[in-house]
C-alpha cells in the first residue's frame, strides 16, 4: 500500500476557519442585494433581533434583521407577508448556514401601496387638509348634484337610482372619468376643476364601487386630494365600500361608506318633506283661522264703537232730547191751562152767585188778558223752543258728513281694507277704492297719482 502524502500543517483548514473565511468572502463579494420573497418562520426572542425564512416557489433562505436595524420600522413582519429587503449575503459561522442579514424591509405588492397610504395621509394632515375647520356645509336643498364618476359603473346607477327615489327634483350633472388606471387621477382632477369653473351644480359626488387598494389607488394620488380641497363646491366622497378608506375620504367634506350613502347625504327624503310640509300646512291653516277669528272680533269691537260715536247716534240722542223738552213743555202749558180753568170755574161761581155784572165784564176783560198773556207766552216759548230746535238742528248738521256729502264731496276708502284715504300716497296706480257719494257709491281703480 503507498504511502499517503501528508499535507502541510498549515494548509489544513478548519471548520471554523473555513466558515470564517466563506463569511469574509460572502460580504465582500456581494454588495448590498435587494430581494423579494414571502416572510416564513418568523420569531423575535427577547433579545428583539427578528429571525425569519425568506422563500418563494423554488427556493427559500434563512435571514435575521438585527433590533439596531428593526427599531422604527413601523413594520410588523407577518408569516405569508411578500417583502423587498435590502440584504448582505453572509455566513452563520457556528453552524456553516448561508444567510441574510437585512437592513432594510418594506411589504412589495400591495403592502408598498399601504405604506405609501399612511405617508401620504400623514403628510396632509399635518398640512392641514383634514382639518373639521375647513369642512364645507352640504346645501339642505340641492337644485343641481354633481357625479364624478364611471359612465358605465355600477355605481353611478345606485347613485341614480337613490337620488330618484328620495328627492327627484334635483337635476344630475355627470362628468364621467375613469375610475381606476393611470389615467384616473388626472382626470378626475380635471372634473373637479371643470366642476368648480362651471358652477353649473350645489353639491358634487365623487364616487366608484369597492376594490382593492390598488384598484382605488387613483383616489389616493395626492393631486386629486389637492384639488378636491381647492374645489369651490362642497365634495361628497362615496369610494368602496365601508371598510374601504381613501385620501379623497379624509380630506373631502362629507365622507359616505358607499356612493348610495353618498346619494342618500346630499338629499333630503322626500317623503319626510311631504310630511313635513303637511304639518305646516296644518299649523299655518291653524294660525290664520285664529288670526281670523281675533280680527273678526276685533272688527266687531270697532264697529260698535264706530256706531256709539257715528252722527246718526247722536242725531237721535238730540231728537230724543228735544222730544223729551217738548212733552215737559206741553205739560208745563197744560197744567198751567188746567190751573186757569179751575180759576176761571171758581170766579165764575162767584161770579154767579154775586151776579156782579161790572165785575163780569171786567172779569171777562181781564181773563181775556190773561188768555192773551197766556197764550203770547206759549207761542213765544213754542218759537223759542222751535229756535233751539232748528239751532241744534243746524249745528248737528253742520258736523254730519251727511251734510258734507250733499255739498259735494265724498269719503273714500281702499277697498283692500277699508281705510279712508286721505292722502294720494295712500293709494298708489291700481288701487280699488270705493267712494261714498251723498247718494249712492261708486267703486273705481286708480290710474294717476299727482301730489297736486
Amino acid at each position: 500500500m503507498p504511502a499517503t502524502l501528508a499535507p502541510p500543517a498549515d494548509s489544513v483548514y478548519s471548520v471554523s476557519r473555513l466558515n470564517r473565511e466563506a463569511r469574509i468572502l460572502l460580504e465582500g463579494g456581494l454588495p448590498l442585494l435587494w430581494v423579494m420573497g414571502e416572510i416564513s418562520n418568523f420569531s423575535q426572542p427577547s433579545s428583539g433581533h427578528w429571525y425569519f425564512t425568506l422563500k418563494d416557489a423554488q427556493a427559500q433562505v434563512r435571514c435575521a434583521m438585527f433590533r439596531n436595524r428593526n427599531q422604527g420600522l413601523g413594520l410588523r413582519p407577518q408569516n405569508g407577508m411578500q417583502v423587498q429587503a435590502r440584504v448582505r449575503v453572509s455566513l452563520y459561522e457556528p453552524r456553516g448556514e448561508f444567510q441574510l442579514i437585512a437592513e432594510q424591509m418594506q411589504p412589495a405588492g400591495e403592502g408598498a401601496l399601504r405604506l405609501a397610504f399612511e405617508a401620504l395621509k400623514a403628510r396632509l394632515a399635518a398640512e392641514g387638509l383634514f382639518d373639521a375647520s375647513l369642512k364645507r356645509p352640504l346645501p339642505a336643498y340641492p337644485h343641481s348634484i354633481g357625479v364624478i364618476t364611471s359612465p358605465t359603473g355600477a355605481a353611478l346607477r345606485d347613485i341614480l337610482h337613490v337620488l330618484n327615489r328620495r328627492y327627484p327634483l334635483a337635476q344630475v350633472v355627470l362628468y364621467p372619468v375613469p375610475v381606476q388606471g393611470v389615467d384616473a387621477a388626472p382626470q378626475i382632477v380635471q372634473a373637479l376643476q371643470l366642476a368648480g369653473e362651471r358652477a353649473e351644480c350645489d353639491v358634487l359626488i365623487l364616487a366608484r364601487g369597492g376594490g382593492s387598494l390598488e384598484d382605488l389607488w387613483a383616489f389616493n394620488e395626492e393631486i386629486v386630494a389637492r384639488a378636491v380641497r381647492a374645489c369651490p363646491l362642497p365634495v361628497v366622497s362615496g369610494v368602496g365600500h365601508e371598510i374601504d378608506f381613501t385620501i379623497a375620504d379624509f380630506v373631502a367634506d362629507l365622507r359616505a361608506p358607499t356612493p348610495s350613502a353618498a346619494a342618500e347625504s346630499v338629499v333630503p327624503d322626500g317623503s319626510d318633506l311631504l310630511r313635513r310640509f303637511d304639518q305646516s300646512q296644518q299649523r299655518l291653516s291653524t294660525l290664520a283661522r285664529h288670526r281670523l277669528e281675533r280680527a273678526g272680533t276685533r272688527l266687531n269691537q270697532l264697529e260698535h264703537r264706530l256706531a256709539q260715536c257715528h252722527p246718526e247716534q247722536r242725531l237721535q240722542r238730540q231728537r230724543q232730547r228735544l222730544d223729551e223738552s217738548e212733552m215737559r213743555l206741553q205739560r208745563a202749558v197744560g197744567y198751567r191751562l188746567e190751573s186757569a180753568g179751575h180759576r176761571l170755574a171758581g170766579a165764575r161761581t162767584r161770579l154767579w152767585a154775586e151776579r156782579p155784572h161790572l165785575r163780569l165784564k171786567h172779569a171777562q176783560e181781564r181773563l181775556e188778558r190773561i188768555r192773551h198773556a197766556l197764550d203770547s207766552s206759549i207761542d213765544r216759548r213754542l218759537i223759542e223752543r222751535s229756535r233751539q230746535l232748528a239751532a241744534l238742528g243746524r249745528a248737528l248738521a253742520a258736523v254730519s258728513p251727511l251734510g258734507t256729502l250733499e255739498r259735494g264731496y265724498a269719503i273714500v276708502r281702499r277697498v283692500a281694507d277699508q281705510r279712508v284715504v286721505q292722502d294720494a300716497a295712500q293709494a298708489p296706480v291700481g288701487t280699488r277704492l270705493r267712494v261714498r257719494l251723498h247718494h249712492g257709491q261708486l267703486t273705481c281703480q286708480v290710474e294717476d297719482v299727482s301730489d297736486t
